[in-house]
């Protein structure tokens, strides 16, 4: 495992993961969030951000982390092993909810820099509509990619610490 993409809701612990993978084979660990978004929650251009991921992409070794769909299909022939993230819904939920309390008027660790935490409708929105909008499209992909990239599929915390704790 070289270059290892990271995906799943928001909330499901991309992160945490990612953080904790980085730490036990001393890969990089990128953040999508730190490079898409600038201070104050604004979005790159197109062409600027896809030249951002083109950047990341190139690099030797890296775990990256996040969703962003536009550029899902380009991350997914870059990487050799993908890990994805299928947890609850109302697990995502919690989890986002206790992230806000945790970091609210701050910015975490793995945001961009001027970007405070918030919680709001659309995010929300997007955790609960989660398993019927984007999920399908990510097993789809898994699906079509399962020759030819190492997939790991995590649905649980227990899931996700077997495979932290698992020989390399």
């Amino acid at each position: 495992m070289k270059k290892i993409l990271i995906i799943g809701p928001g909330g499901s612990g991309k992160s945490t993961l990612s953080r904790a993978l980085g730490q036990k084979l001393g890969l990089e660990v990128l953040h999508l969030d730190r490079f898409y978004w600038s201070s104050g929650w604004i979005k790159p251009a197109p062409d600027d951000w896809q030249k951002t991921v083109n950047q990341l992409l190139a690099r030797d070794a890296w775990i990256i982390d996040g969703n962003y769909s536009g550029t899902l299909s380009q991350r997914i022939e870059a990487c050799d092993t993908i890990v994805f993230l299928d947890l609850a819904t109302v697990v995502c939920l919690w989890r986002v909810t206790k992230r806000w309390l945790l970091h609210r008027k701050t910015t975490r660790p793995d945001m961009a820099e001027g970007c405070d935490e918030k919680l709001d409708i659309e995010f929300m929105n997007w955790v609960l509509g989660y398993s019927r909008r984007s999920r399908p499209k990510v097993v789809k992909l898994l699906q079509e990619n399962q020759t030819t990239k190492k997939i790991v599929w995590l649905k649980s915390r227990k899931d996700v610490d077997r495979f932290i704790n698992s020989p390399a």
